[in-house]
């Protein structure tokens, strides 16, 4: 009699299972969120605009570095476009006498300059776990369907490895091929 209570509820459990899976996804409802890529647009000072892209990345130990890629468009039509990485204070150096090493899934190494004196005030007293370099040069080189590892130096010498997966690679590469 037992058994017989169990399985009856099992049974009714499943049927009501099905109902709610049949019910979702024919509104279209997916239980996982959908990629959106956020493209904000600043403008700077007159006439220079700024089209940026966030993502967080992990390394290697868990921590979280956030990823802002930016494309930069002068008053006189000057484009340029860095990526910045940003992880916590006093977790990490960044060595900035070395360039960032991109690495794709390929085996296929590229390498980014630092350009980070240029986001700082106070030269004198850099931020250490801020580091910003030059893509611009590389990003027609970077296959949008091959994940990318990136390879931070830091004056330790434990370098940062990031993560990068193909639909970053894509945003980017859509950001900078944007008209403006």
């Amino acid at each position: 009699m037992i058994g017989f209570f169990i399985r009856k509820i099992f049974i009714q459990f499943l049927l009501l299972t099905t109902l709610v899976l049949t019910v979702l996804l024919g509104l279209g409802i997916s239980t996982t969120p959908d990629a959106v890529a956020v493209i904000r647009q600043l403008e700077e000072a007159p006439g220079q605009i700024v089209y940026q892209s966030r993502q967080t990345l992990n390394d290697q130990h868990g921590n979280s570095w956030q990823a802002i890629a930016f494309k930069r468009v002068s008053p006189n039509n000057k484009t340029s476009f860095e990526l910045r990485l940003v992880g916590f204070p006093g977790v990490v150096e960044i060595d900035r006498s070395q360039p960032l090493l991109l690495t794709n899934s390929m085996g296929e190494k590229l390498t980014a300059a630092d350009n980070s004196s240029i986001i700082f005030t106070d030269l004198s007293a850099p931020e250490s776990n801020v580091g910003e370099y030059d893509l611009q040069p590389l990003l027609p080189q970077l296959q949008p369907e091959l994940p990318l590892g990136l390879t931070l130096p830091t004056i330790d010498g434990e370098a940062i490895q990031l993560s990068v997966p193909p639909s970053f690679v894509q945003e980017w590469q859509t950001l900078f091929s944007a008209k403006t």
